[in-house]
């Protein structure tokens, strides 16, 4: 493993130290040029390139073996995703209006929809498909994608919460604010038909413009952005017959939007893959404005929220050591907030390998250390935990990834392949229905189950 650089170091320490007036690396830190940050943070292409990113149109694997019945991947243990698997055995017995939303935040695999992509496929062939969820209305990252949707935009100036610049923190539920003049459009364009429901998430505030949304070339209406202060808008649409394309045009100067819902009739998954490339725990817990993330998420109203982080934070040995465990419980805090009757699921990174010598690749020391805090914080706050990093096979997974045939993960040993990402999706779902099963069998006995075998009605007030 590569060792700490001290100007990185103190890169990192600024950081907060400006942004949230704390020091996210060690005391003991002085703090440099915040503008060195990006650097640390954000992928470059030449070490994460945009090969493995490219659309895929495979069908998915056969589902794997199934793990062990005492497997340790996925820790639900007291109860800490009942308030989820309720919601998902409804979604599952089709019962009306049971729709589960999934929000799931994670760095640049999840950017891609890699892993993200095919767990939302599984979960929908399995549980039905209430539409595909919330996407970007352009791309800040060349490889941006979603997968069964084309994402295109022009004329936006787009702000990512992982570049570390402070501003407002308005950054919508994404985590990208986008803001657009005269002339500014986006179009997403969704694969398969079914989409008749489409929210737009945009900013209301002082001097805003406005914006006209169309589907399959209809016009839907025109939405004026204009308010007394910030806060944050929401335009919903209704269409009375399924729509392939939706397009956005502002037509009056200072819009600014954070993406598009789109959703079908009846019951099933809707599955929000909210990646941000070089994000780290941080940009939760100090970059996300915490009165706008909250009421973000609460208009979004998940079942289950899954915390996705660690591959970026497993460069630097001392946050590690000194800052990153309370960096997780002050996300997980804000996230309990806002939506108290949701589920959290602490997600751990990928295996990620360096090379520790000629022609050999090693796994990062940092990474099981996280896993391990991960797991320990999961457990004190009431979360569920997955470890990846053991469903991929543990140390050496990125090695035994790199040599494989097709070839699992990519030059980088960070990002997986389609491929390696189908089998990690594999696993996670696997799990999370052996869970399901266990809830279903758990409350079937219980005195609360009505004789036709439903689960227990949430208490007044609870999500639904």
């Amino acid at each position: 493993m590569r060792t700490f650089p001290v100007h990185t170091a103190l890169t990192l320490a600024l950081l907060c130290a400006a942004l949230a007036g704390a020091r996210l690396a060690t005391p003991r830190l002085k703090a440099p040029d915040a503008a060195l940050f990006g650097e640390i943070v954000d992928f470059s292409p030449e070490k994460a390139p945009a090969t493995p990113w490219q659309p895929k149109s495979e069908p998915l694997p056969p589902p794997a073996a199934k793990p062990s019945p005492h497997s340790a991947l996925l820790n639900d243990a007291n109860g800490a995703l009942d308030s989820f698997y309720e919601a998902l055995w409804r979604t599952e017995r089709r019962e009306p209006g049971a729709v589960t939303h999934i929000v799931h935040y994670g760095d640049s695999p999840t950017t891609a929809d890699l892993i993200t992509g095919d767990v939302r496929a599984i979960l929908q062939k399995r549980f039905g498909d209430a539409g595909h969820g919330f996407v970007l209305p352009a791309k800040p990252w060349a490889w941006y994608q979603h997968s069964g949707v084309t994402v295109s935009g022009s004329g936006w100036q787009m702000l990512p919460a992982s570049h570390f610049e402070a501003h407002d923190g308005l950054f919508g539920l994404g985590g990208v604010s986008f803001t657009g003049q005269t002339g500014a459009s986006s179009r997403l364009a969704f694969q398969e038909p079914g989409q008749t429901d489409f929210e737009i998430w945009f900013l209301r505030q002082p001097g805003g413009g406005a914006f006209t949304a169309e589907a399959d070339g209809a016009p839907l209406g025109r939405v004026e952005t204009a308010a007394d202060q910030k806060t944050p808008g929401f335009a919903a649409f209704h269409l009375d017959a399924p729509a392939r394309v939706l397009q956005l045009r502002v037509e009056e100067p200072n819009v600014r939007l954070f993406g598009v819902a789109a959703s079908k009739p009846g019951t099933g998954v809707v599955y929000d893959s909210l990646g941000l490339n070089g994000a780290s725990i941080t940009v939760l817990s100090r970059m996300f404005n915490r009165q706008h993330w909250a009421e973000e998420l609460s208009h979004r109203n998940p079942q289950l929220v899954i915390v996705n982080y660690g591959t970026n934070e497993a460069d630097f040995d001392k946050f590690i050591v000194h800052g990153y465990e309370a960096e997780l419980r002050a996300a997980i805090a804000r996230i309990r907030a806002a939506v108290p009757h949701a589920s959290l699921l602490v997600m751990s990174p990928m295996d990620r390998g360096y090379l520790s010598g000629p022609g050999e690749i090693s796994t990062m020391p940092t990474i099981p250390r996280i896993v391990a805090i991960q797991r320990r914080v999961a457990a004190d706050t009431g979360c569920g935990f997955f470890d990846t990093y053991a469903a991929m096979g543990g140390e050496g997974t990125m090695a035994r990834w790199y040599a494989a045939q097709p070839r699992l993960v990519s030059a980088d040993f960070i990002h997986p392949t389609p491929q390696g990402g189908r089998i990690v999706a594999t696993v996670f779902t696997h799990e999370i229905e052996t869970g399901l099963d266990r809830y279903k069998v758990a409350h079937l006995a219980s005195p609360q189950t009505s004789a036709a075998g439903s689960p227990p009605r949430p208490a007044a007030g609870a999500a639904k």
